[in-house]
């Protein structure tokens, strides 16, 4: 399929008419003039050097030239895997909470980032598969559409912050509502309703809801993410939220509502923690939904073909250059423009065209992927390097560069393979120590610090200049160290704390005895004292009375005037907001 990314620049091509209306009438206006000197045939006679072909060729070339560069900076795209396929799959809908609740980090990095990561994961494991994105606060909106554009979805993903919805809370119902509403109408085709949630639903009916789903044939499936121990919620000013009494806000998992939800819409619940075993189960249980085929549309990315429009014009410019106005001497006896071989002429304009319009090479996609690396998008990096890598499997340079792409999502374990791969066809030491470099970081983020020192080692013997590999080869000896030594260490506080118990007990019986004696003495001592203090205790009982009543009542006083103000100040409160529907808590 071909398109133009910028078809406004097209209308230039309205010059080109123009231009060709131009040289006519300057033309006529020219053969005018010459009939005044006399007869045309004489004339003819006397300009034996003068073309009548030449200088039409080399205008005809100046419009080419220019029509394709009015083309290029058009932007030619060509998506040649679009179609519209059979295949056989599920469709996905995932609610996402993105509530400020979802920013505590009892999830490490944070519950955001974690239920975006585990997103990302499901989606690089869909293959047939349909997907539609709903985020969801106080209020849900669809931020994708139900889709088989994977690329799309990781874009939408990697943009998604708490500041996308206004207002704040945790509307799971909404959610499920505008989900049951976003798949096809095709039949006997599993359909599942993902809500990642920390499971604080500050508005309810979301079970009833959820059964609904269950009756329209959808799994609801609910992944808890977080502890419930309860987080607090980082403000971005490097404190807490706190709440309208001052105290600061702990935001828990409430895992029964999440199981009460699940079992309502005939699905699962599955609790996130730091570990991978949430995606696992995920994984299995999407596996469990009847798949069947269904008509899909594939939507690839467009690949920029205005290198061979460029290219086209330089040449074409080149020809109208080279091409004189009056015959040459020397090639006055070709017939290259003569009627003759006028088509001669245009099998070599032809075969030029066809030169030119060549196929994207590898180079030319880590390119362009390299530009959107330096943008900040990683996804779109990524599929460029993708295509590199298949259209030359050999290519080092995006072996290595997919593995930084896929470093900065996160994804350390695909970028460490790339980077092994991209080791063992690597020619330049100089860029093979870099990918050793970078397998040695990731190990030590991991304190896999063995590991560590190998890659960083490899890396040396390749570039013995890099004083970075070198301090971090001197670190993580050092880090390895400590390591083992505070194992060792904890083998010997093991044995300490028996020692210790040991003694406690020989103690224990050589004070049992010196014990006795000493309590005789207190207890006497501690009778003599509670016959002065139930004296003083009674009297002060006769005396209380009358004190305890007055301050009582003061005491009820104030809290029935500071509870009177409470109920003004939210009558006044409510007018103000004009019915709109507010929530109490923000997070």
């Amino acid at each position: 399929m071909f398109r133009f990314e910028s078809p406004l620049y097209l209308y230039l091509l309205l010059v080109i008419p123009a231009l060709m209306i131009i040289r006519y009438l300057t033309s006529r206006r020219r053969k005018k003039r010459l009939k005044k000197f006399g007869d045309p045939e004489l004339l003819k006679a006397l300009m034996p050097g003068v073309s009548k072909w030449r200088p039409r060729i080399k205008f005809l070339l100046l419009l080419g030239a220019l029509a394709a560069l009015i083309v290029m900076i058009a932007r030619p795209q060509i998506g040649s895997k679009i179609s519209h396929e059979k295949r056989s799959g599920i469709e996905t809908i995932i609610c996402l909470d993105i509530s400020n609740s979802m920013l505590a980090e009892d999830v490490a990095p944070s519950r955001l980032t974690k239920a975006k990561m585990l997103v990302e994961n499901l989606v690089d494991h869909f293959s047939n598969d349909k997907i539609g994105l709903i985020i969801f606060a106080g209020d849900a909106f669809t931020q994708l559409p139900i889709t088989t554009d994977y690329v799309s979805a990781k874009m939408f993903l990697s943009n998604i912050t708490p500041s996308m919805i206004k207002n704040q809370g945790t509307n799971i119902a909404e959610a499920l509502s505008i989900a049951t509403k976003s798949f096809t109408a095709q039949e006997g085709i599993g359909k599942a309703i993902i809500v990642i949630t920390d499971g604080e639903d500050h508005e309810g009916n979301a079970e009833g809801i959820a059964a609904q789903a269950k009756g329209l044939g959808m799994n609801v499936y609910m992944l808890g993410i977080g502890s419930t121990d309860g987080a607090p919620i980082p403000d971005g000013h490097g404190g807490y939220m706190k709440d309208r009494a001052g105290q600061t806000v702990m935001t828990a998992l409430n895992e029964n509502m999440c199981k009460q939800i699940a079992a309502a819409g005939d699905g699962a619940y599955i609790h996130v923690d730091n570990t991978n075993s949430a995606q696992k189960l995920l994984d299995n249980e999407l596996a469990k939904l009847a798949k069947q085929e269904m008509q899909t549309t594939l939507y690839s990315e467009y690949d920029e073909q205005f290198q061979a429009f460029g290219i086209l014009a330089i040449i074409l410019l080149i020809l109208e250059i080279c091409i004189l106005e009056i015959k040459n001497p020397i090639t006055s006896r070709m017939s290259l423009f003569k009627r003759k071989a006028k088509p001669a002429a245009t099998a070599v304009l032809l075969l030029f065209m066809a030169t030119a319009a060549q196929a994207q090479t590898d180079r030319q996609f880590v390119t362009q992927g390299n530009r959107l690396f330096h943008q900040g998008k990683f996804a779109e990096a990524e599929v460029m390097y993708r295509k590199a890598a298949e259209k030359n499997p050999k290519n080092p340079q995006a072996a290595y560069n997919l593995g930084n792409a896929l470093l900065m999502q996160k994804k350390d374990s695909a970028a460490m393979s790339c980077w092994q791969a991209a080791a063992k066809m690597e020619p330049n030491k100089i860029r093979l120590a870099k990918s050793f470099h970078n397998m040695g970081t990731v190990c030590q983020a991991r304190q896999m610090y063995q590991e560590a020192l190998t890659a960083y080692a490899e890396a040396l013997r390749n570039n013995p200049k890099d004083d970075e590999t070198r301090y971090n080869y001197v670190l993580c000896k050092h880090l390895l160290k400590n390591q083992q030594k505070n194992g060792g260490n904890n083998n010997q506080d093991k044995n300490q704390d028996k020692n210790q118990d040991q003694n406690k007990d020989q103690n224990k019986d050589q004070n049992k005895d010196q014990n006795q004696d000493q309590n005789k003495d207190k207890q006497d001592q501690n009778k003599d004292q509670n016959k002065d203090q139930q004296k003083q205790d009674q009297q002060q009982q006769q005396q209380q009375p009358n004190q305890m009543s007055r301050e009582n009542a003061e005491q009820l006083l104030k809290a029935a005037e500071q509870q009177e103000q409470n109920t003004q100040r939210k009558l006044k409160e409510a007018q103000s907001a004009g019915g709109k529907r507010q929530y109490e808590k923000n997070w």
